[in-house]
């Protein structure tokens, strides 16, 4: 199977997922009056509209380069993951809101049905964390990891909402209504957790769409492949530019001004070989030459 049908599988798995963890805790938390459970499943269904996202952008970023795009498509997987990231701000804002809304209001007490729906919760996003954050290394795709991040955010947010219903279970069971609290605290908890996420995963898609340098050790490791090569007398300029699951590496060498333009020729091929076998995710590398003389001898 190749990289844009597991993507596409993968993505289709955490819609048909969330959709379902929706519709079930919303329905058990309306039942039960969990504001935990509520906001667990609000922040769901924002994952299944960041899950249809990642779909479309995928489908786009798979499209070969073309006179217009002559890069390539990746940037529209670094732009889903920017949409995801402010879905998921905007849903942990209406948590927070909803939960603070009910530390004003009297409290109700909470049913075991809603423990153990989110329990579940927990379990199958821990799950589904780990399949898409393999997956998404595996293929180098930042939507497919900014799902996983995503993912992550879920787990947090149902284990919060676990500890909060289990406190209050535990007030219903010891007789202490201040303890059916911990339900509404849960979701203010749950909303932080995924702001926090939500603001690691944007900043990253921005530094992507600015061109930020990739890794100074990953500079560093071209650098390596270059020095390696017979020939190169001198680095003048090395730069690598992140266009969402491949790189682009810009490189401007010096070479003996004394040697043919076809043994420079040489030289660039031998880099761009070396350096496209050794990381797979480069897939161009753009080469200039610049001439240079010893000035022991002059």
């Amino acid at each position: 199977m190749n990289r844009d049908k597991q993507g596409a599988q993968a993505a289709w798995i955490s819609v048909v997922s969330n959709l379902i963890l929706t519709l079930l805790k919303l329905a058990v938390g309306t039942f039960a009056a969990s504001q935990a459970l509520i906001a667990d499943g609000i922040h769901s269904a924002a994952d299944v509209v960041a899950s249809v996202v990642v779909l479309i952008s995928m489908a786009v970023a798979g499209r070969p380069a073309d006179e217009e795009h002559p890069y390539g498509h990746g940037k529209a997987e670094v732009i889903a993951s920017l949409l995801v990231a402010g879905l998921l701000i905007g849903a942990s804002i209406e948590i927070a809101i909803t939960g603070i809304r009910s530390l004003g209001q009297p409290a109700t007490a909470p049913a075991l049905l809603s423990l153990g729906t989110a329990a579940f919760s927990l379990i199958a996003k821990q799950t589904l964390y780990v399949y898409t954050y393999r997956l998404g290394k595996r293929l180098n795709s930042q939507a497919l990891l900014a799902t996983a991040v995503d993912h992550r955010a879920d787990v947090a947010a149902s284990g919060a909402a676990v500890l909060g219903i289990g406190i209050a279970v535990l007030g219903l069971w010891t007789g202490k209504p201040v303890l059916y609290y911990g339900d509404p605290v849960a979701g203010i908890i749950v909303a932080l957790l995924i702001i926090r996420l939500a603001y690691v995963t944007g900043r990253e898609a921005i530094d992507t769409l600015l061109e930020r340098n990739v890794s100074s050790a990953l500079i560093a490791s071209f650098e390596e492949c270059i020095r390696s090569t017979p020939g190169v007398q001198r680095i003048d300029k090395i730069r690598a530019r992140d266009l969402g699951h491949y790189i682009v590496v810009d490189i401007r060498i010096g070479v003996s001004g004394e040697r043919s333009i076809q043994e420079g020729h040489d030289i660039a091929s031998s880099i761009r070989e070396t350096i496209m076998k050794r990381y797979q995710e480069v897939q161009e590398v753009l080469i200039h030459i610049n001439p240079w003389y010893d000035q022991r001898q002059s």
